[in-house]
């Protein structure tokens, strides 16, 4: 986009494509969140281009329908369902040359519905949260909220990330990674028997139960704990549903506490903490206890002053560690020693008028709609390539 085009120069308000859905298995959440950023976003500042990834990939115009894109009666709303043509496409530009945005229907001539300033990307998991829709918004050349490739793919790969804190000194829990090919063979033709022995050899080492996760979903997404070998199994083809990689950790007993970080004009900056308490009605805090059961956390978290401010200070910590931008919910564990040990970091947490990164800030004196604005603002100012 030229200076002559910018909204500055032609005295406009800034586009900005809200972006959610996708082929992620977390794609219904991202319906949901984008439902939610798109009732806060300031119409009088901003025009809004809503465009939904369907679950095979297709990028659609959507309806601006906020209400639709809710939970209700426990159903899950999808792109499909606000799409406003079966087989219409949106093509954003390839080059960074241009920021006109692209309609297209078979046998139609294609529509050009304008410039788009900025991406809000709404997206959670692979294929929009893990740096490959950032990778191809920096190729065109458009600015977007939230972190770049390298932080995105870091904060979508639990082994990675934890790899990362590490290296920096942040403390984590134990873990270890069962890669595909790991699961796949084994000596004389037993399918997995090498992975399912190192995941043995962990468990004697640090004790059942443990937790069998795809090393790259959230939202708890394919997460079961496993209180024997019995279960194992199991475990793991419900994780390879979502990810051929899966990471197994150990119990950590304590309090489990969320932060959120946001960036200022003058750096980034720590919430209040939250508490998820035990869920009594589910075995850990899965997906049903997250988005459908509403379970809800405590904000601002039962901590001392000092606490508050240990974790505060790890969330910024893991923030700058993996070179992100925009914002994150960093989760942790408060052991029964005392110590936290974080446990991962969301690149892009639910905007959903539960989730508790909006939350966390309205306690801390910013809310829903200054946060959206702010992480606007913050990705206008912010140059694009490399920075």
């Amino acid at each position: 986009m030229s200076s002559e085009t910018s909204p500055q120069s032609t005295g406009r308000k800034p586009r900005v494509a809200v972006v959610f859905g996708g082929r992620s298995s977390e794609h219904a959440i991202s319906v949901v969140t984008a439902g939610a950023v798109l009732r806060a976003i300031d119409r009088t500042k901003y025009d809004v281009l809503p465009i939904g990834i369907t679950t095979d990939g297709r990028w659609a115009l959507t309806a601006d329908d906020p209400e639709r894109m809710a939970i209700a009666d426990r159903t899950l709303p999808s792109v499909e369902q606000l799409a406003d043509s079966a087989d219409g496409s949106v093509l954003l530009p390839v080059t960074p040359h241009s920021r006109e945005v692209v309609y297209t229907e078979p046998g139609a001539v294609p529509k050009a519905l304008g410039e788009v300033d900025v991406v809000f990307p709404v997206l959670h998991g692979p294929y929009g949260e893990d740096g490959t829709l950032q990778g191809m918004l920096d190729l065109a050349g458009i600015p977007y909220v939230g972190a770049g490739v390298l932080a995105s793919a870091v904060g979508q790969d639990k082994e990675y990330m934890k790899r990362v804190f590490t290296s920096f000194g942040l403390p984590v829990g134990p873990y270890t990674v069962i890669r595909p090919r790991e699961w796949q063979t084994g000596p004389e033709g037993e399918k997995g028997a090498a992975a399912r022995k190192k995941i043995v050899d962990f468990a004697g080492e640090h004790g059942w139960p443990l937790f069998v996760k795809p090393a790259r979903a959230g939202s708890s997404m394919g997460i079961t704990k496993v209180d024997d070998l019995a279960g194992l199994d199991e475990a793991i083809a419900e994780a390879q549903r979502h990810d051929p990689k899966i990471i197994v950790e150990s119990l950590l007993r304590g309090r489990e506490i969320e932060c959120g970080v946001l960036e200022f004009e003058d750096g980034p900056r720590a919430s209040l903490p939250a508490e998820i308490p035990p869920v009594t009605a589910h075995d850990f805090y899965d997906f049903e206890a997250k988005y459908i059961d509403s379970a809800a956390g405590i904000v601002p978290a039962p901590l001392t002053e000092d606490e508050t401010r240990r974790v505060q200070e790890l969330a910024v910590r893991a923030f700058d560690a993996a070179s992100c931008e925009g914002l994150v919910r960093a989760d942790f564990f408060l052991t029964e020693d005392g110590e936290f040990v974080i446990n991962e970091i969301n690149t892009m947490p639910g905007f959903t008028p539960i989730s508790m990164y909006p939350r966390m800030w309205q306690e801390s004196g910013v809310g829903y709609a200054e946060l959206v604005d702010r992480l606007v603002q913050a990705a206008l100012r912010r140059p694009t390539g490399l920075r």
